[in-house]
């Protein structure tokens, strides 16, 4: 990323700023202010996360708004209630509490000299999410929102669940934002009351992963939050952001398809990143992008940036598989509206003894193949949602494939491009009431190594919907439809295609209570795929090269440590995943202040015992300037018996070296067909 040194105006920055909410709870921001904003008032971008503005989000904070404030825009970053050097407690995603608390914001914004009375909204992850939220909610000075690696369905399409199988990122998330919860606010900011917030966020935070645990269905817990429940209800206009690593892409297509309002969709080769940080690469001109569509939005001015296709994607070229990527090979493709009309199906039966059959045409329409797959199949799968931080993406799917039943196609005789979700027709059976299956669609080279595409997973109970799973009733056949992820992808010549079928998919997703044997009616089973013609307009199609602000020095204390291991003791017959992302410590020298951020997972199971799959979780975090310091330590593990979800989770938080607080969860919560 380019660092801009000069810009239109020069930029004031206030460090703190406090917003008075109607029950009287003060919520921190910090702001970049224009140089002209003080006399002639600009629009405003708000950005609305729970990530501490002071510390954790600063660099990437100064790198986005510092150059959209240089370019004549006043940017505003708020700590949510209960979070940073704001008041209050937070208790869980998205509560009424906290959106309600954003339409006050806005209008706060809206009434300040420095502002003329519109906002835009920036977000990514939590803020794309709460972004649409409150564009649900129709605040006035509200004009449009930037939505990046969200979601329009918080059960279907989240970190939580996927096809009603529970995530093995619904236990990584949760700790994630225990620890995140268990930090207090900057005494610098707060003065003296910073330990009594202090106290108040260590008491009364409370454990999210039970909560979240405690709706396995698709209910009113999920529901809130859900535009997708309403999608009238958002009627400003929206620009949607994701990438083919993120966990959140679908949604984009989603909202293109069914939003009213002006929208537009951009998906990259990226992971959980904004676009002009994107890895894997290439990042893009992201701010520029975003410049084009406010300068429109908020201050009407004829961008061009509403004459782009809706739907702008990468195309990805094919390539050998690794965990970890620097730079996806691929083209920028455009779709002047979505769902496209120019998409094709292309039918491939699942034909015995292994084979995908072009055309659809199945030999023997009613031949069929079993599988019960090992719990060592989602060992090389890599992470639901990528942060580029780690090796997190899937593996070579050989590794995967010998526990699975697997169909592939003969050499392509000509180039194969898709662009959307592919679809699964399954006829299927199992042998107990409670089953999931995994696909994978994969591009396999003529040296036979192969690289996952896309996936999709299906709680067979849900095959109905996630609002009343069922059993299954053992032997019977159903047919199922199995969505994978939306993909663009360029499969060549001479390559083939692979799918990948195994009743297990740990631990990106947790296994069912028992093993399962699937019985599959191969001839009536279908794969269909999204074919794409290559069109010239797609030429046209080009970004700048990415740029942000210059941000606050950072000096690194201690080296940074990702990676992710899997271990094979073969003499216990146990396998664990082993993930580190260990961001060592860190000074910002502006803030005088030290902060440590380090976390270890691991997932492991015995042999064929489905019962003893075991996620655990590490975290420590610390600050420390000068005399004051503060460190948490909290640790989760959830294990399941086949009727339960058993969580243990302790919390440990230290002022010096007197521990302040010790708290210990143990909780059991049933099964729901899970």
């Amino acid at each position: 990323m380019r660092v801009v040194e000069r810009f239109p105006y020069r930029v004031e920055v206030i460090e703190q700023q406090r917003i008075r909410m109607p029950d009287g709870t003060h919520l921190a921001a910090r702001l970049w202010l224009p140089e002209p904003a003080r006399r002639e008032p600009v629009p405003a971008i708000l950005e609305y996360i729970p990530y501490r503005r002071r510390d954790s989000t600063r660099l990437r904070d100064d790198a986005m708004h510092g150059w959209l404030a240089g370019h004549g825009y006043a940017c505003v970053r708020v700590d949510l209630r209960g979070s940073g050097d704001s008041e209050g407690v937070l208790e869980d995603e998205y509560l009424p509490v906290e959106l309600d608390d954003g339409v006050a914001v806005i209008d706060w914004i809206s009434r300040q000299p420095w502002c003329d009375g519109k906002v835009g909204m920036i977000g990514i992850s939590w803020g794309g999410f709460n972004g649409l939220q409150i564009a649900a909610l129709r605040p006035p000075a509200l004009k449009a929102v930037i939505s990046a690696c969200s979601t329009d369905d918080r059960y279907a399409d989240d970190v939580h669940h996927m096809g009603g199988c529970l995530l093995g990122d619904n236990l990584s998330w949760a700790s994630t934002m225990l620890a995140y919860n268990a930090l207090p606010p900057d005494p610098d900011m707060v003065g003296p009351a910073w330990r009594g917030m202090w106290l108040a966020r260590l008491r009364g935070s409370g454990l999210w992963l039970a909560k979240w645990l405690a709706h396995q269905r698709r209910d009113a817990y999920w529901r809130h939050g859900s535009i997708c429940e309403d999608w009238d209800a958002v009627a400003c206009p929206v620009l949607a952001v994701s990438g083919w690593a993120d966990g959140y892409s679908n949604a984009v297509f989603r909202l293109l398809a069914h939003l009213r309002g002006p929208r537009l969709g951009l998906v990259g080769p990226w992971g959980h990143k904004y676009p002009h940080q994107g890895r894997p690469g290439p990042a893009i001109g992201f701010l520029q992008e975003c410049l084009r569509w406010w300068d429109h939005w908020l201050k009407g001015v004829e961008t061009g940036i509403m004459a782009e296709p809706m739907l702008r994607a990468w195309m990805q070229d094919s390539v050998p598989p690794t965990a970890s990527y620097r730079e996806r090979p691929g083209r920028w493709i455009g779709e002047p509206r979505w769902p496209s009309a120019d998409l094709h199906e292309r039918v491939y039966a699942l034909a015995w003894p292994g084979v995908l059959a072009d055309g659809g045409a199945a030999a023997d329409a009613t031949a069929e193949m079993e599988i019960q797959s090992p719990l060592s199949v989602g060992l090389f799968a890599g992470k639901w949602c990528s942060y580029a931080a780690t090796p997190d993406l899937p593996h070579d799917q050989r590794e995967e494939d010998g526990g699975a039943l697997v169909f592939t196609s003969a050499p392509l005789d000509a180039p194969l491009e898709i662009l959307g979700a592919p679809v699964v027709e399954l006829v299927v059976a199992a042998d107990r009431p409670v089953a999931m299956v995994a696909l994978r669609l994969s591009d396999v080279r003529p040296d036979d190594q192969a690289t996952r595409v896309t996936y999709g997973l299906l709680n067979l109970c849900h095959r109905d919907g996630s609002e009343t799973p069922r059993p299954l009733e053992s032997a019977r056949l159903y047919r199922v439809r199995v969505q994978l992820n939306h993909i663009a992808q360029h499969f060549p010549r001479g390559h083939r295609l692979r799918l990948s079928v195994s009743t297990s998919y740990w631990p990106l997703a947790w296994p069912p209570p028992e093993p399962v044997r699937l019985r599959i009616q191969t001839g009536a089973s279908r794969l269909l795929l999204p074919e794409r013609w290559p069109r010239i307009e797609d030429d046209d199609i080009a970004f700048s090269e990415p740029e942000g602000a210059p941000s606050s020095p950072l000096r690194r204390l201690t080296a940074a440590h990702h990676n992710w291991r899997v271990i094979r003791d073969l003499a216990a017959d146990e396998s664990t995943l082993e993930v580190i992302n260990d961001e060592g410590r860190l000074c910002y020298p502006a803030l005088g202040l030290e902060a440590l951020r380090g976390a270890r997972e691991w997932y492991s199971y015995r042999g064929t015992d489905f019962n003893s799959a075991r996620g655990e979780t590490l975290w420590e975090r610390s600050l420390r300037r000068g005399d004051w310091s503060v460190r948490t330590v909290s640790r989760t593990v959830l294990t399941s018996t086949p009727t339960r979800f058993r969580i243990h989770a302790q919390l440990d938080a230290f002022e010096g070296e007197r521990r302040v607080l010790a708290e210990t969860w143990s909780e059991d919560i049933d099964r729901d067909l899970v």
